[in-house]
């Protein structure tokens, strides 16, 4: 068995879970509501406030469905309950970032500022102009929306200047020996 898809899903006071046919599941919290098709062949179990998964075969494909369908649940639950966040911290001279509205604004060295904007499943925060916190319910596009800020200019080993994750680990480089 997969010790990850075994776990039964612990759904916390103020989330409502339904599983409809074909496997969709809605999860319902005081952040929002995500809904997820999985797998026909997982077998999704709901008993008060405890969520299981099940495989119907030891096959090699409903092995791997077994603990990707439990974790994605589990991710949905804590996504509509506490929510999910990226910090992304700016090193660079000149490199700053402002919100202005729902327009996040960000000059990193490029001779044109970078615009990305809030939507309903993306909330930015900028306590200071070197930090970016990407907010959201969805893990997926958390993460999706903090790399490609981070593509915009990601870290260089030389000086370590760049857009990177905080506690991020940039290995550094040695320059150019003179003679």
């Amino acid at each position: 068995m997969s010790r990850i898809g075994r776990m039964p899903v612990q759904i916390p006071a103020g989330v409502t879970v339904t599983v409809d046919a074909g496997n969709v599941v809605t999860v319902k919290g005081p952040l929002g509501t995500l809904t997820e098709s999985f797998s026909p062949r997982m077998i999704i179990e709901q008993e008060a406030n405890v969520l299981t998964v099940k495989r119907p075969t030891d096959e090699k494909e409903d092995r791997s469905l077994h603990g990707l369908t439990r974790t994605l649940i589990s991710n949905m639950v804590e996504g509509v309950s506490k929510g999910y966040q990226k910090q992304l911290e700016i090193i660079g001279v000149g490199y700053r970032v402002a919100l202005q509205g729902g327009k996040l604004t960000c000059n990193l060295g490029h001779s044109h500022p970078i615009y990305f904007e809030e939507t309903a499943d993306i909330k930015f925060e900028v306590p200071n102009p070197n930090t970016i916190i990407v907010k959201g319910i969805d893990k997926q596009i958390v993460g999706q929306m903090a790399a490609v800020i981070r593509s915009k200019r990601p870290p260089e080993p030389y000086h370590g200047k760049g857009v990177r994750y905080t506690g991020e680990y940039v290995r550094r480089k040695a320059g150019k020996t003179g003679k």
